[in-house]
């Protein structure tokens, strides 16, 4: 059975939130508008089959990826997940527990605002989950919403706590230490973020979720199908400029592809036709040109391509890469030779 909690219900409670409209209409709509859509289903009740341990999916968009997520789920214990939105309604949360399956129960918040993300309810929620799915969407959202808010420090204190954690496509994109915001209302393409590394539309955001082994990373989503390699490299580029650790890397996962992140940093790639792969930009320098409202210049930047079913380390970046190549960016322009 799935029930729908939104706000406030009840004869009494609308007769009071009438008079209080004619005192003060501000505070009759924040009590109507908590900020958030609530769902569920499955047994809230039932107790977690399974032990439980730290995990991480990375996933790049697209279709689901049964066997990542079955993989995933094992790591919560089979227990109670919790869908995190900024958009939609209840069909993930139907598609979880009823085809994927292997889970308790799935609850989904779905936040318009702020304001939902400070509520008592919103936190016990996220307090009782076994795992949390961050959804797709539009990753902006989720900043304006979360970041610095109650919601923000539960989801880092969830980490902390070894719950698994995944994110798919802009739920992705927030999973890293440094993060794409798309703040700007655009999603920027490769050709514009290297021709003004440094402009406004490239809006990278730090400080909001604290992951093991994505501390250092930025991450990218959709990665083949949109030609985000020359996009990539430029915010890496600009997470080491603007942190001053060169150290920094980016990876970039492809569509119906997901990596999947054990508690010692071993992770393997999950693909639903098996073509998909996870990309790693790891220049360990600065850029060689990363001036304001000037195309980006970036030599031999060193890019490994990880397969489906391959492995590899989020600890050192050791991978069975399925090939390894150096990315040139000459004014503006990206050439990529394979090693």
């Amino acid at each position: 059975m799935r029930r729908l909690r939104y706000g406030l219900r009840g004869p009494l409670i609308a007769l009071l939130l009438s008079a209080l409209f004619w005192s003060s209409p501000a505070a009759a709509q924040e009590l109507m508008d908590p900020g958030f859509a609530y769902y569920e289903v499955g047994d809230l009740d039932a107790p977690r089959p399974g032990p439980r341990a730290p995990a991480m999916m990375l996933m790049g968009g697209g279709e689901w990826v049964p066997e990542a997520f079955q993989w995933w789920l094992r790591q919560a214990g089979n227990g109670r997940v919790l869908i995190l939105r900024a958009s939609g309604t209840d069909e993930l949360q139907d598609r979880l527990y009823r085809e994927i399956g292997g889970a308790t129960a799935v609850q989904t918040l779905v936040f318009d605002n702020r304001r939902g993300a400070d509520d008592p309810a919103v936190l016990r929620v996220v307090a009782a989950a076994d795992a949390i799915f961050i959804a797709g969407g539009d990753q902006s959202r989720y900043i304006r919403f979360w970041k610095g808010t109650a919601l923000n420090r539960a989801l880092n204190a969830h980490v902390r706590a070894g719950k698994p954690i995944a994110g798919t496509s802009a739920g992705l994109a927030i999973l890293g230490g440094y993060a794409y915001g798309a703040l700007d209302g655009g999603s920027i393409d490769s050709a514009s973020a290297m021709a003004d590394p440094m402009g406004e539309a490239v809006t990278l955001d730090r400080g909001f979720l604290q992951l093991p082994y994505l501390q250092r990373v930025v991450t990218d989503t959709h990665f083949d199908k949109r030609d985000r390699l020359g996009r990539l490299i430029v915010f890496v580029a600009r997470a080491a400029h603007d942190s001053g650790d060169p150290d920094m890397v980016g990876i970039g996962v492809d569509e119906d592809t997901a990596l999947c992140v054990e508690p010692d940093g071993q992770a393997q790639v999950y693909s639903a036709d098996g073509e998909g792969k996870v990309w790693v930009v790891s220049p360990g320098r600065d850029a060689d040109r990363l001036v304001e409202g000037e195309p980006l210049r970036f030599h031999a930047v060193p890019v490994t391509v990880v397969a489906s079913g391959s492995r590899m380390r989020l600890d050192d970046l050791q991978a069975d890469a399925a090939y390894e190549a150096l990315a040139d960016i000459n004014d503006g322009e990206i050439e990529v030779v394979r090693r």
